[in-house]
């Protein structure tokens, strides 16, 4: 808990639609911290920079200067040791952004509970400091359609990727609930996502689900 409301950690596998679902319990009265959001503010500031110019050169830079995500992706995928590298100098930053955020949302008596949409929630090590973490679920196949057509990886790509993180049926033991998130029914995730919130909250809470 965190000013009297439950933190909600949200995993699934790449592709599942992770923000999106985040982004429904926004909806209905959560304060959602995107993490991707703050690892691209850590991006932008001088001394971060200034640190992965001096490691790997303009390679991860765009012709604006400003950091190439896709090309960091690239650098890192498969090399652990570049990614723990990686992480020190982004996470600070990262959790401060996180504890801001949480320091304002207490202060708001609308804010319900808290998301966490963290990419790598369990193997970042956050998954134990959330009150809940709900899956989302997708099948294979979908998951694999999306992220080739939204964001131009090979299905080859995808699987590399998803093999790289920790497994679902990991993912499934840690979570204590689950939303199923397909293209087709999105009145229906909604009402999943005020399903699940008012299950967190009743075994936690008494606070009234906010209408979106």
């Amino acid at each position: 808990m965190y000013a009297g409301r439950p933190i909600i950690g949200i995993v699934g596998g790449i592709g599942s639609g992770k923000s999106h679902v985040a982004g429904l319990f926004g909806e209905v009265g959560c304060l959602v911290i995107d993490s991707d959001a703050a690892v691209g503010e850590a991006y932008g500031q001088e001394n971060v920079k200034k640190t992965l110019r001096e490691w790997w050169g303009e390679e991860v830079f765009d012709r604006e200067g400003e950091v190439d995500r896709e090309a960091i992706g690239k650098r890192v995928f498969g090399d652990e040791g570049e990614l723990r590298r990686l992480e020190r100098v982004v996470h600070p930053v990262v959790s401060r952004v996180r504890e801001e955020a949480m320091a304002r949302g207490a202060g708001d008596a609308q804010v319900v509970a808290f998301v966490w949409d963290t990419p790598l929630l369990v193997e970042a090590g956050l998954a134990g400091e959330c009150d809940a973490v709900v899956i989302v679920e997708c099948d294979a196949a979908e998951r694999r359609r999306r992220v080739v057509e939204r964001r131009g990886w090979t299905g080859e790509e995808w699987s590399k990727r998803e093999k790289s993180q920790l497994g679902l049926d990991k993912k499934r033991e840690i979570a204590r609930y689950s939303v199923r998130n397909t293209a087709e029914a999105d009145d229906e995730v909604r009402s999943q996502v005020r399903e699940v919130l008012s299950r967190i909250l009743a075994e936690g809470l008494r606070v009234a689900i906010r209408d979106p």
